[in-house]
């Protein structure tokens, strides 16, 4: 099967991939300690990154704007419909299924720096439901993570398009 190499990701997207991704992983696996000072400044600097990517989707470049993988309606059914069929439907950048997973992630990445920062504000402080509340979330966003993940491979496998070595060269291989 004859390949093409297209240029998709830019490196801030890359960027702010990776460092998102080291930004949790510290956080959630304990590397640091829950509330203390790395723990939450390490949270904004999340929080910063989902900003800058967020904003990335308004200017950046083709396969980083909105525009181009908002998963619309039609966009979900069409790729749905070509999964069931098993038909090629590349995506030079994410697939619909992708971008819901995508903005998800940025979601519950944002809602935890709020419910963060919250904790340590003198009216939230020491508020069993707030913690509570960030808790559910930082499991929430694991339970997304391995989601992710796993449909990253799932995808790689059944397009026969290694993405995790795109969001590390750029580029993908896609198939003719």
């Amino acid at each position: 099967m004859n390949k093409t190499t297209v240029y998709v990701w830019d490196p801030l997207v890359r960027i702010a991939h990776w460092l998102l991704a080291a930004c949790v992983l510290v956080n959630l696996t304990g590397l640091v300690e829950e509330g203390e000072m790395w723990h939450r400044y390490i949270g904004y600097t999340a929080c910063a990154v989902v900003a800058v990517r967020l904003l990335w989707g308004l200017v950046g470049s083709r396969h980083a704007r909105f525009s181009d993988f908002w998963p619309t309606p039609a966009r979900l059914k069409a790729h749905w419909q070509h999964m069931q069929n098993r038909e090629p439907d590349p995506h030079h950048g994410h697939n619909p299924f992708g971008a819901i997973m995508m903005l998800a992630l940025w979601a519950v990445v944002l809602m935890l720096g709020a419910s963060g920062y919250l904790m340590g504000t003198d009216r939230f402080f020491g508020e069993e439901w707030l913690q509570e509340i960030h808790e559910v979330l930082a499991n929430g966003l694991i339970v997304l993570i391995a989601i992710h993940i796993l449909a990253a491979i799932g995808m790689s496998l059944y397009t026969r398009v290694n993405l995790p070595r795109a969001m590390i060269t750029g580029r993908k291989n896609l198939p003719d």
